[in-house]
């Protein structure tokens, strides 16, 4: 079932910008790139929109955030549902991979209202994604928190380490 909510103008722009990878960014550009942001309703209900101030930057991994994946985690909110695009980085036993991540979090404790909203709105956000390659739908923390789990959506066994961290 369809909600009628709309997606903004901004959340499909992050995703084209995180999409595509300019060859020929310099190193300001680069460190400007998102790794992760979250989205969210507006208040009204009636659009899909960036959750202000929740996303992690590529100019912030490895100095200021040591560990990314664990830091998208705990940006999380434990009680409402939210939309992710979460750039994963890890290495396969042949190569190193980069791939965009489209996340539904639902938690459990979640209003019922909300995860309904969310859950019917989904394919609104999808249909503007094009090219995701890998959705993860979550309910638990538990199930986040081990990155295992996201290496076997990404590339099964064959992943050897999830943002630098061995699996």
């Amino acid at each position: 079932m369809a909600s009628g909510v709309k997606v903004s103008d901004e959340v499909i722009s992050i995703f084209n910008d995180m999409k595509v990878r300019k060859l020929q960014a310099n190193e300001e550009e680069k460190k400007k790139r998102k790794k992760a942001v979250l989205f969210r309703m507006s208040n009204d209900s009636k659009n899909i929109i960036v959750d202000e101030a929740e996303e992690i930057l590529q100019g912030q991994v490895g100095s200021t955030i040591p560990d990314p994946y664990m830091h998208f985690v705990k940006m999380l909110p434990t009680d409402d549902c939210r939309y992710a695009l979460y750039d994963a980085t890890y290495e396969t036993k042949e190569t190193k991979k980069e791939d965009l991540v489209f996340i539904f979090w639902a938690p459990d404790s979640a209003s019922l209202r909300s995860k309904m909203l969310y859950a019917s709105s989904k394919d609104a956000i999808k249909r503007k994604f094009e090219g995701i390659k890998h959705e993860w739908q979550v309910n638990v923390l538990e199930d986040l928190k081990d990155r295992r789990t996201l290496a076997e959506k990404l590339g099964g066994s064959s992943v050897v380490t999830m943002e630098g961290f061995s699996i």
